[in-house]
């Protein structure tokens, strides 16, 4: 791992209380910091060259980890930076969903992805050392990568929606065990999106292992759609899993309290280490296209969907035979253009609609939701996310009673492409903070060190973090416990957090009175043995 100096330069963290991811409560200690590492947590006697921070009032935390994050491109805007850092978030696992840049060219991520991940500036191929290069002292947080299967799938086998084989599943192998070799600190799928809804529990359980091989983790958008139908993800977690013997890491499990605690105990049952994270939020975030569109069709390239969308016998089959199978998932309902609304269109010709629900605009245009939709992701070329509603909405408590599992990792799925996109981006951590730790009590200070940084770090290799220990990563936040919020909302799902004002990444302050320093000391993070 690339390092940069900071030789000599003495930082203090003074007059705060302390969450070092061990003691059970608190402390009041200073912090001292340098050359990049916590040197020494107490009293701390000043020095004339000291660069002190004032912590009176405030705690001092291990710098949070987003363990479900879709900035792979995004971390590269200054706006995106701000809303990260502005949560404490120090670093990002990224690749999520089985579907990102590398390896490879990376052309698949930004056409089929596009509306999720957005545009890498500079990675032109290669693999996931190349792009983790992309991220060394070019931003302000770590980002740590998941090497995604569907990728994996679309760079050996291309559109092709059958079995690989013998000779293709062996390329595909090998191709996972380069990218851990590269640094990668797991495996991603996403089960419900293309190539990977063509993937079976016998090819999964090949790639994992090389993973397992690393002592790594496989993280799955699982198949089935979650909440009520999440059994069949669960039973083919458990077949992936038990043959390579790889640990196990749900992303985004949002499910009633008792169906999730179910759901792991079966697991455990079965002999798999599982961890899952999940975000403080009811409603979820993805493609237009993902429910909208036949898988078979959108694994094609874009111009062949882009063809159907314009085809009027293709059209109408869509309407007449796809669209009521629409109207069947249980994620949506026959009331499903009420469910969806307009997080991102790439058209500037729909930049209108941002904020409507697919109903409000297909009203606005005087046309149906189905053609509407259909015109939307035409005009865009496919790249079109939004903001998929539910019919409850999950109370406090019941949050609370979720993510108080030992086994959840805080993640915030967070999609910052869009006019219009789902809060969680901006508001999560906040929202864990204000929700379940000042204004709740299912987490004490340390029980949101553990959900939110340490668990994570350990979880996927991440070195010498998520603690506030000697020796450890100054990777570090400052939190006002009395005012730290959310201000994220459906409404303003922009707006950034408050309560957290100065952040370091590798000893190095890159937020200071909540505005970005301008330093770039954030790296691409190469998995390390623990």
């Amino acid at each position: 791992m690339r390092t940069q100096s900071n030789t000599g330069r003495r930082i203090v963290l003074r007059g705060g209380r302390v969450v070092d991811g061990v003691a059970v409560e608190p402390y009041a200690a200073d912090v001292l910091i340098q050359d990049n590492r916590i040197q020494e947590i107490g009293l701390i006697a000043a020095q004339a060259d000291d660069e002190e921070v004032d912590c009176a009032g405030q705690l001092i935390l291990p710098g949070f980890i987003d363990a479900h994050s879709h900035a792979d491109a995004m971390v590269f805007d200054e706006p995106t930076q701000l809303s990260l850092l502005r949560q404490g978030i120090t670093t990002v696992i990224t690749g999520q969903d089985g579907v990102s840049f590398a390896p490879g060219s990376g052309e698949y991520a930004a056409s089929y992805f596009a509306a999720i991940n957005g545009s890498h500036p500079s990675y032109n191929g290669g693999g996931v050392g190349q792009l983790l290069d992309t991220y060394d002292r070019a931003v302000p947080l770590n980002v740590a990568y998941l090497v995604p299967a569907g990728t994996i799938r679309w760079e050996v086998m291309g559109a092709h929606t059958g079995s690989p084989t013998p000779e293709q599943l062996a390329a595909m192998t090998d191709m996972v065990s380069l990218a851990m070799d590269e640094g990668a600190v797991g495996l991603s799928s996403g089960l419900d999106y293309v190539p990977g809804i063509f993937a079976d529990a016998h090819e999964l359980a090949a790639l994992c292992k090389p993973v397992a091989a690393a002592g790594s983790v496989y993280v799955t958008h699982m198949r089935g759609g979650y909440e009520a139908n999440s059994r069949e993800g669960i039973e083919e977690i458990s077949s992936i899993c038990a043959p390579s013997g790889v640990k196990a890491h749900i992303a985004h499990f949002h499910a009633e309290a008792p169906i999730i605690a179910a759901m792991l105990d079966e697991l455990e049952a079965d002999g798999v280490d599982a961890t899952f994270d999940a975000y403080p939020y009811a409603r979820g975030c993805s493609l237009l296209s993902m429910p909208l569109l036949p898988p078979e069709l959108s694994v094609q390239p874009v111009e062949t969907v882009l063809d159907a969308l314009t085809t009027a016998s293709q059209r109408e089959n869509l309407i007449r035979n796809w669209f009521p199978i629409v109207a069947q998932k249980p994620s949506l309902g026959p009331d499903w253009p009420d469910m969806i609304t307009l997080a991102h269109i790439a058209s500037p010709e729909y930049a209108w609609a941002h904020g409507l629900t697919l109903a409000q605009a297909a009203s606005e245009a005087t046309t149906s939701p189905e053609e509407f939709a259909l015109d939307v992701m035409l005009a865009s070329r496919l790249e079109v996310n939004a903001v998929m509603a539910v019919r409850y909405e999950r109370s406090i408590q019941e949050l609370g009673t979720i993510m108080s599992s030992p086994k959840h990792v805080g993640g915030s799925d967070g999609i910052f492409i869009g006019a219009h996109p789902h809060p969680r981006a901006a508001g999560s951590y906040p929202k864990y903070l204000r929700c379940l730790v000042r204004e709740g009590s299912s987490w004490s200070w340390p029980d949101a060190v553990r959900h939110l940084s340490t668990t994570a770090a350990e979880r996927f290799g991440l070195g010498l973090r998520g603690r506030i220990q000697p020796g450890y990563v100054a990777d570090l936040l400052v939190v006002d416990p009395d005012t730290v919020q959310d201000t994220a909302t459906y409404q303003d799902p922009t707006a950034l957090a408050a309560g957290i004002s100065t952040v370091l990444v590798d000893g190095i302050p890159v937020l200071s009175k909540g505005e970005l320093t301008g330093a770039r000391p954030g790296q691409g993070l190469r998995r390390a043995a623990n």
